[in-house]
């Protein structure tokens, strides 16, 4: 449990960092997200996710 909170938190700050540093863009890109099409959040949702099971897989070999 302590692993996956220390996991857990690190996703927040990294998370965080861009709304903190970049405010301004991260509005823009907001905006354009709200604009794409469902599809394709789903498609770059999905890439995304079996990046990270990939960084998971590479740390815990």
């Amino acid at each position: 449990m302590e692993f996956f909170l220390c996991v857990l938190g690190m996703v927040m700050v990294v998370e965080g960092l861009p709304y903190f540093a970049f405010p301004e863009r991260m509005k823009f890109w907001l905006q354009k997200i709200v604009e794409m099409p469902d599809e394709t959040l789903r498609k770059f949702g999905l890439i995304i996710m079996l990046i990270g099971l990939f960084i998971v897989y590479l740390g815990k070999s």
